[in-house]
């Protein structure tokens, strides 16, 4: 297995296929769960021969369907605790959407305590409204036995609005189990110094911070130094981590980011340097780009091309040359890409706009109007117009059509310049309807067509857009460029031992 690595693909068959066992040292996971529904949703009866929906970011949830009753049926059918408590949670919530969520979670689990290292230990992060069936099934599957503690994550400080019906819900359950608890790795956590008692002390003639203090072993009094004395211990309840809010440098735009502070925390606590930290739903990648910073080595896996590709940009952000990692299960080849494309348009889609380092336009599918795909860019400095490049991909055949349409776009939004990628090479007809839309010229004195057509084997290739130099070419909010792990040490940790 290489270090640094990133899947694309289910989880569930990446870790089965490539992480051998005991090799993991920390696991922390967010499962995607639409926590806005109610319980008359989540416990609603559903029709068994549903077809079967992919999970994937923004939206999707899990349904009781025919891939969740083939999951519950495993799951049994393997026996034991975890068979047993599946059995259990059917009796009790029927064949619904939270039986689904809890039959796809269970065999992941089970792979998840298989990849542990017998020092290591599992973060499940959770929300409230499914967080006593999920600790339930950890005791299945990890045992009672080595529950360690229920963390409470409040989530702000404030609340806008009130409910007439019951008490605002602030706050994230993260629930941590160990493989043994005799040989788990924990570090105590101490909170910075509050700044009322950092006032207290004084600079001595080298600058260090000191005061007296009686001496409570008697013999006067004794000088204390601030950088001899740890804050205060951290306990279950997490207060002092605030969410990211909309205009937080590290925010990226992706729906459920979490803080780097959060992680940080829970990396430092469980983990050691060089150790492996595995996320199986990585999402933008804050648990892999806290790991990088610590100087972990880490595993990411997640099922969309939209999160591989902003995890992708985050770790060239954060640490340029230093990102040293692989990522496997992404299209090799054209036959690669297209069973891709057979398989799942809009996966293929996001695949090869992050090839040319575009993002997916904003709106449902089916909503785009003509527009799969943007990136943004400067060629007049950093202060001057921001301009734009359109895409539309194409997973099928193309004709000259598809270049008339993605031509009426590009005068329909002004864009510089239009590019058509295509798992088809483009024809005659195609090529010269492309050159009729003539060129951008660039305030450098570049001259680029205004219409290209690119294919998958181009991009494969290492083909590009033909685009002004530019130093400023934005998709993803830019992540902010890391400190390293011995320049900056936000939370601080204890001794060994």
């Amino acid at each position: 297995m290489p270090e640094n690595t990133l899947y694309y693909g289910d989880n569930l068959d990446v870790l089965r296929r490539y992480v051998a066992d005991e090799s993991v040292d920390l696991v922390y996971l967010d499962p995607p769960f639409n926590s806005n529904a109610t319980y008359n949703v989540l416990f609603a009866e559903q029709d068994g021969a549903r077809a079967a929906a992919q999970i994937k970011a923004f939206g999707d949830t899990w349904r009781w369907d025919q891939a969740a009753a083939a999951a519950f049926q495993e799951v049994v059918e393997a026996g034991g605790d975890v068979s047993r408590a599946m059995q259990a949670f059917r009796t009790f919530l029927g064949e619904n959407n939270l039986l689904a969520y809890l039959a796809m979670m269970a065999p992941r689990l089970v792979e998840l305590r298989r990849v542990l290292r017998p020092t290591g230990s599992i973060y499940l992060h959770c929300d409230p409204t499914a967080s006593h069936y999920l600790k339930m099934l950890m005791d299945a599957v990890f045992g009672a036995a080595n529950y360690r503690t229920e963390i409470i994550w409040h989530r702000g400080r404030g609340f806008k609005r009130s409910s007439a019906k019951r008490f605002p819900h602030k706050h994230d359950t993260i629930l941590f189990y160990c493989r043994d608890p005799e040989t788990a790795i924990f570090h105590p956590q101490h909170r910075p110094h509050k700044p009322e008692y950092i006032r207290r002390f004084k600079k001595d003639a080298a600058g260090r911070l000191y005061r007296d203090d009686v001496n409570p072993t008697g013999g006067g009094r004794r000088v204390i130094y601030l950088d001899e004395v740890k804050g205060d211990i951290v306990d279950s309840v997490w207060r002092d981590i605030p969410p990211l809010n909309p205009v937080a440098r590290e925010r990226l735009g992706y729906p459920t980011q979490k803080p780097e502070a959060l992680l940080e925390r829970i990396v430092r606590a469980s983990s050691n340097e060089g150790d492996v930290v595995l996320d199986p739903f990585c999402g933008c990648g804050t648990t892999i780009s806290v790991a990088q910073r610590l100087g972990r080595r880490w595993i990411g896996i997640d099922i969309t091309h939209l999160a591989v590709n902003l995890i992708r940009v985050r770790l060239r952000d954060a640490f340029g040359d230093e990102a040293d990692f692989e990522v496997i299960g992404e299209p090799t080849t054209a036959a690669d890409a297209q069973e891709l494309a057979d398989h799942d348009p809009y996966q293929f889609q996001w695949w090869a706009l992050g090839l040319v380092g575009a993002r997916p336009a904003e709106g449902k599918k089916g909503a785009d109007q003509g527009i799969d795909g943007r990136l943004y860019f400067h060629d007049e400095g950093a202060k001057g117009k921001t301009k734009e490049i359109v895409f539309s991909v194409k997973a099928g055949k193309v004709s000259v059509a598809h270049v008339r349409d993605l031509r009426g776009v590009l005068d329909r939004e002004g864009a510089e310049i239009g590019a058509l990628l295509s798992m088809h090479a483009p024809t005659a007809a195609m090529r010269k309807e492309a050159a009729s839309a003539g060129f951008y010229d660039s305030p450098w004195g570049t001259r680029h067509p205004a219409l290209q057509l690119l294919t998958v084997e181009d991009l494969l290739a290492g083909k590009q857009v033909d685009m002004p130099p530019t130093r400023d070419q934005r998709t993803f909010r830019r992540a902010p460029r890391a400190k390293r792990e011995r320049q900056e040490r936000r939370l601080i940790e204890d001794d060994e031992g």
